[in-house]
């Protein structure tokens, strides 16, 4: 599928970037793989892992999605591009507003602009259970970004425009796993709500999501996987047993629960044999797809990680953890 294939990874120093990698590089033989992101420090040291060696087809391109300019010159010659660049930090996005916009919104819109231009076979956009009924503004930039990436479908040409969209990855960069690794020193760890819970992936399990979208996704679909949902106490006790948890209130722009597929949306969904595919619902472009394996979802389908029928025990949370390489 990716063999002699030049592929673009934007964000591709972040968590999701280093496994994609990882993993591409393991199973395939790709022509380039190029690693676009902003921040020179990460891209040197993800370089000591990975480095642009003769015979190698790793390249590093320093740039950032809100450039156009910049992005005609990484997407020359590209076949296929991964798009996991975004400013996801919930905090900052809220005080930075107009920075989160930019880079998740218009970035997006220079991506599928130029992609188009050069003949960019397929995209893959990353998106997130934070898009779907936003409560802050990184969810609203995301939930805009996946419209501006199905609707990029309606080109007579150009590429297969489609998003995958997923729940909290497990132990990846600012998620909470690091986070209460390093406060149970302390004895006590901070839970906003006891109530809340969260939808759980793996990194692998993510990249894996990606690949089958590059190969199977006609274009205008938004791919949604199957996965459990925890209690995020359930996961303060699975990482420091001993410890007390202190309920300290939920933080702006904070869900108790996140959905991923809303009620309004069912009657677009099929059901697959890894998960759900959410179909464009636009009379400009006729989606192209084989359904021939899948099954709409009754009417008001709901998918949200408080009645989710697949959850993680505490047991299960502590191999999962130690698996990742966590000393708990």
């Amino acid at each position: 599928m990716l063999d002699g294939k030049n592929i673009l990874l934007t964000g591709g120093t972040g968590s999701f970037g280093k496994k994609f990698v990882e993993i591409v590089l393991k199973n395939y033989k790709p022509k380039k793989l190029i690693i676009f992101s902003r921040d020179e420090l990460k891209q040197f040291e993800m370089a000591q892992d990975y480095p642009m060696s003769e015979g190698s087809p790793i390249r590093y391109f320093i740039g950032d999605v809100r450039d156009k300019e910049r992005l005609y010159r990484a997407c020359r010659g590209v076949d296929i591009i991964v798009h996991a660049a975004a400013m996801k930090h919930v905090p900052a996005s809220e005080y930075n507003p107009t920075e989160a916009i930019k880079t998740n919104i218009y970035g997006a819109q220079n991506l599928i602009n130029v992609a188009a231009d050069v003949g960019v076979e397929r995209i893959v956009a990353l998106s997130t259970d934070k898009a779907v009924s936003p409560v802050n503004l990184y969810g609203a930039t995301k939930l805009a970004s996946d419209k501006l990436f199905v609707a990029a479908n309606a080109f007579a040409v150009g590429p297969r425009y489609s998003v995958v969209r997923y729940g909290n990855v497990l132990g990846s960069r600012g998620s909470v796993v690091p986070f209460f690794m390093k406060k149970r020193a302390e004895g006590v760890l901070p839970i906003t709500d006891n109530r809340m819970t969260r939808f759980w992936i793996l990194l692998e399990d993510a990249v894996q999501m990606v690949l089958d979208a590059i190969e199977n996704a006609a274009g205008g679909e938004i791919f949604v996987p199957r996965i459990p949902s925890m209690k995020i106490t359930d996961m303060a006790k699975a990482i420091a047993p001993d410890c007390e948890l202190k309920e300290i209130g939920i933080r702006p722009g904070e869900k108790l629960h996140e959905c991923m597929i809303p009620t309004e949306e069912s009657r677009n969904v099929w059901k697959t044999d890894k998960g759900y595919v959410i179909l464009p619902e636009n009379s400009v472009f006729k989606y192209k797809g084989d359904l021939s394996n899948a099954t709409p979802v009754p009417e008001g389908f709901h998918y949200s990680s408080d009645l989710n029928e697949d959850w993680i025990s505490i047991e299960e949370l502590r191999k999962i953890l130690t698996q990742q390489g966590y000393e708990l």
